[in-house]
């Protein structure tokens, strides 16, 4: 039997969601933040995740929750995998990219021994240029009213997610092809998260339960959204 739900909501980047946001800042942070706490909780207790988590596959709903749509693109990760992403999260959080460099090699297939000081440097550099990355924001007039828009450039994602690909190979490492797709959707919740939370430490703030664990917990049981109700997962 074939099921349909309708989803009243908008784009996550969608002008009228900016415009709620501008307004109230508390919901735009929430709704990332429950946004990234099911993806992420879907990634580590789920047999697959979202594997496409572009704007246009994440809503905005009107009762404050978070629609996630089109699951046509989806990945699994092993546990290998997922013990050396925890390595490489807590890297990424102090800046050690020796320590990332270490998180990936633990990752991958190598080739040969690899120089973890080249290849930190080599992944500095590409650390560099994501952090350079801004969303783009339109202004415009209608009547009288003035509307603004924000949208990401998927295809600087994927440029920077295919530079950080051939750094590995050339360091001697094949990644998996989940850490692609894994670091494709981190990429983009990090646009998300400047847009709509800038000021969230996705790695310090409490509210943020990565594979459905807070801080100082061992399990987490639910995620809830904006208003106390689960996010909406729409095949």
């Amino acid at each position: 039997v074939m099921t349909l739900e309708y989803l009243n909501g908008v784009s996550l980047l969608d002008e009228a969601t900016i415009s709620k946001v501008s307004k109230d800042p508390d919901m735009g942070m929430q709704t990332i933040i429950t946004a990234l706490n099911i993806w992420s909780k879907s990634v580590t207790s789920m047999p697959w995740f979202h594997a496409d988590v572009h704007a246009g596959n994440l809503l905005f709903l009107e009762d404050g929750r978070v629609g996630f749509i089109d699951f046509g693109i989806v990945g699994r990760i092993s546990e290998k995998v997922f013990r050396s992403v925890n390595e490489l999260s807590a890297a990424l959080a102090v800046g050690d990219s020796e320590g990332m460099a270490r998180a990936l090699c633990n990752m991958g297939a190598a080739d040969a021994t690899v120089d973890i000081p080249k290849f930190a440097k080599d992944i500095e550099r590409v650390m560099q240029k994501m952090n350079q990355v801004d969303p783009t924001v339109s202004v415009g007039s209608v009547g009288g009213s003035v509307s603004a828009s924000v949208s990401v450039d998927d295809s600087e994602i994927t440029d920077l997610l295919l530079e950080f690909v051939d750094v590995t190979e050339n360091n001697g490492l094949k990644m998996p092809r989940e850490f692609g797709l894994l670091v494709k959707q981190s990429l983009y919740f990090d646009r998300y998260l400047k847009i709509l939370a800038p000021n969230v430490d996705v790695m310090n703030d409490s509210r943020v339960m990565l594979g459905g664990q807070q801080r100082g917990e061992e399990k987490e049981e639910k995620v809830d959204g904006a208003n106390g109700e689960p996010a909406v997962i729409d095949v």
